[in-house]
């Protein structure tokens, strides 16, 4: 909410920038400082958003369909969900979209109090390289961004070296500014506009 995506959202949709959306901002679950969006402590925060979030929309909105197109964006720990869980169910996403993301579940120590050993993925992936290099020949649009002075910008270049050099396509860019709000609020139109754009 922080973020204003929502109140973004609307103004490109007023203004016809982008096509009819609906945006869901659903909690990870409030497990300890976050959950990592991960299978862990033998719930299924993964379950919750890539299965019972969609389904809820479904059941509540009636613009929303079986057909409707899904993508899934975050930031920071929700940039580190929306990048590990487009790859690991690309057939539920047409796009990723990540500001100043995670990109190795170890990272997780720089904003958590519990140990992050504990989250290890049950699911057999920490690191979203690992993720994107099992479903490389399915993978939906991807884009991700980090600012020039966050604590992420090292692993966010290494995500992108790493992309570039096994050939799976993707959008990086870096801009100006750290890990904090005003950052995202400034660039989450560009997740916006690119869900709009390849995400359809």
């Amino acid at each position: 909410m922080q973020g204003g995506a929502h109140h973004t959202a609307r103004k490109l949709m007023e203004n016809g920038e982008i096509k009819p959306t609906i945006l869901a901002m659903p909690s990870d679950g409030l497990w300890g400082d976050g959950s990592g969006y991960i299978t862990h402590h033998a719930k299924r925060f993964d379950e919750w958003i890539v299965h019972d979030v969609p389904l809820a929309i479904r059941e509540n909105i009636p613009q929303a369909r079986q057909s409707s197109s899904l993508a899934i964006g975050g930031l920071s720990m929700g940039g580190y969900g929306a990048l590990m869980l487009g790859a690991r169910f690309p057939e539920k996403f047409c796009a990723i979209s990540g500001h100043s993301s995670i990109t190795r579940l170890e990272q997780m120590q720089l904003f958590v109090g519990e140990p992050w050993e504990d989250l290890k993925d049950q699911e057999g992936f920490d690191d979203v390289i690992e993720a994107m290099k099992t479903n490389r020949s399915k993978l939906p649009a991807i884009r991700f961004d980090c600012g020039t002075s966050d604590e992420l910008i090292e692993p966010n270049r290494i995500l992108h070296q790493e992309l570039t050099e096994l050939k799976i396509h993707h959008t990086y860019e870096e801009f100006a500014g750290g890990h904090e709000w005003p950052y995202w609020q400034k660039h989450v139109v560009k997740t916006l506009r690119f869900f709009d754009r390849d995400g359809h």
